[in-house]
């Protein structure tokens, strides 16, 4: 097995090179809480053994993930799961409410939608798992000063947090549970314009004919997506700003 490429299962499509297997199983590991940031990590020579591979396998593996953030390698020491990096300062993640409130402005949610349910054709893709996996959807109208400031729909993997169908969104924002419970490591986002329908309009109150700002936004923890947030926001209300000193 040492000289092979990929690893031998029941199913030759399902075959992957013997690196691939090592870091799926240790990415796992991770997803499942069997391996936390700091915990030591197996060594090379454990991995040989575990997996009946090559030395210089079992060391691509730890590079890759270390190259990946995943693990942090220690000379003479071992190789141990890194701890959760923090956004830079390019790309921020506020929450709502301490934003409209450090404004001097009162803040209110108010709940359409906070529901467990499993992903389909449409929201599986959203989350990069197969439709039927076990997820959460919520969707609030964010209000400043009791004006409609953002619609945000977001889907959650249940298996990351799954007490987020229990929290009481008028109390705690998603974005503040979720920083909690799965400290952000990646964040993906994208930007639009687009004319909002009618359901949409009549939620953030606003007049036909108006454009609204679409902002789509990824997060992962420990090597998992965890979500997808849709946050919507009429165009004449909301504006984007980011700075930086090369």
């Amino acid at each position: 097995m040492k000289n092979g490429s990929a690893m031998r299962t029941g199913d030759p499509a399902a075959a992957e090179p013997l690196y691939a297997a090592i870091k799926t199983h240790l990415l796992d590991a991770i997803k499942s809480g069997e391996l936390r940031a700091g915990d030591r990590v197996p060594s090379e020579a454990d991995l040989v053994v575990q997996f009946g591979v090559s030395r210089m396998t079992a060391n691509r593996a730890l590079r890759e993930l270390q190259a990946d953030g995943v693990v942090v390698r220690r000379a003479g020491v071992g190789s141990f799961i890194a701890e959760p990096q923090p956004i830079g300062h390019i790309i921020e993640i506020r929450n709502i409410a301490e934003e409209i409130r450090g404004r001097g402005h009162a803040y209110q949610a108010i709940v359409i939608e906070s529901v467990a349910l499993e992903a389909d054709r449409r929201t599986a893709p959203l989350l990069n798992v197969k439709t039927g996996t076990p997820i959460f959807r919520s969707i609030i109208v964010h209000h400043e000063a009791g004006v409609p400031l953002q619609l945000e729909e977001r889907h959650v993997l249940a298996a990351v947090v799954p007490g987020y169908g229990s929290i009481d969104f008028t109390v705690m924002t998603p974005n503040e549970y979720l920083t909690r419970e799965a400290p952000i490591e990646r964040v993906e986002h994208r930007i639009r314009a687009e004319m909002p329908d009618a359901r949409v309009q009549e939620l953030l109150d606003m007049a036909p004919g108006e454009p609204v700002l679409v902002m789509l936004r990824q997060t992962w923890s420990r090597g998992t997506l965890v979500s997808h947030a849709k946050l919507t926001h009429p165009g004449r209300r909301f504006e984007l700003f980011a700075g930086f000193a090369p």
